[in-house]
């Protein structure tokens, strides 16, 4: 990083380590899916009138049970339908993490087009890891889905810090180097302040450790295998070997794009299922 990246990146975390950082609340809806979902006693009808008061949500809860990764012999045409095949869990952790879009805008043009790059990008690593769950773990796969849409949400208090210094803003390279130096520590940490579950707290930071050990397949495999099939631009001295992800899910690190017809059209189908 050059020295106003290290400069800015050094205050942000400093401010982290003393709470002074103001960091993103989960949405009203998210919140109250989450009440809901929580709630032993909560029934189908009840979660069914929280997310049908949101007339977009509700229209993309249909589109995801429509999507070819829940695709059944029938075609969902209202929420009812929709929460009856993907059950109340898998509906609540959809509802919650497609309900944090919302926080994807910016009143300023240039911090609302990063956002909205990163909501496009992190439901993209969704939609892959919705599959790569299905078809290596027996992990669940509402939660892969929520921990591709949360892997980057550290970015949100950056771009908020960088609209209130216009000097960061206009220096998108110091900009990038900060949002990559960082971002995975203040994710973690806003997932713990949102008492995500503890599977999905580290996702942020521990997709990003290729050779972390771990005793089993987790969420973070899910995502660190997503990233690598999506962008692989990104890591382009990575040797694929070492990413300990991929013994984890016993798939070829030598053949990363596989050759299964059928997981191959999942994987494409699960790039626009959130979007």
């Amino acid at each position: 990083m050059n020295t106003l990246a290290e400069k800015v990146a050094y205050a942000i975390t400093d401010a982290i380590e003393a709470d002074e950082l103001v960091l993103p609340t989960l949405p009203e809806m998210a919140l109250k899916v989450r009440e809901v979902a929580e709630n032993p006693n909560a029934s189908v009808k009840q979660l069914a009138n929280v997310i049908g008061s949101d007339a977009a949500l509700t229209a993309r809860i249909i589109k995801v049970a429509n999507s070819a990764i829940y695709r059944g012999a029938v075609e969902i045409q209202d929420l009812n339908m929709a929460l009856m095949r993907l059950g109340m869990a898998t509906t609540s952790t959809l509802a919650t993490g497609l309900a944090m879009e919302q926080m994807f805008q910016a009143t300023t043009d240039i911090v609302d087009k990063r956002l909205r790059q990163v909501w496009a990008a992190s439901s993209e690593i969704a939609g892959l890891c919705t599959v790569l769950c299905k078809h290596y773990t027996r992990l669940r796969p509402d939660q892969a889905t929520l921990a591709g849409l949360v892997h980057k949400i550290g970015v949100l208090p950056i771009l908020s810090y960088a609209e209130e210094h216009p000097s960061i803003l206009k220096d998108s390279i110091s900009l990038d180097a900060i949002i990559k130096s960082i971002h995975p520590k203040i994710g973690s940490k806003i997932l713990v302040a949102w008492d995500f579950p503890k599977d999905l707290q580290n996702v942020p930071i521990a997709h990003l450790n290729f050779t972390r050990p771990a005793p089993q397949a987790d969420y973070a495999d899910l995502v660190t295998i997503a990233v690598l099939e999506a962008h692989p631009e990104q890591f382009p001295d990575l040797n694929y070997k070492s990413v300990t992800a991929f013994t984890r899910l016993n798939i070829d690190p030598g053949n990363p794009q596989r050759g299964e017809k059928d997981l191959n059209e999942a994987m494409k189908a699960a790039i626009g299922m959130l979007n």
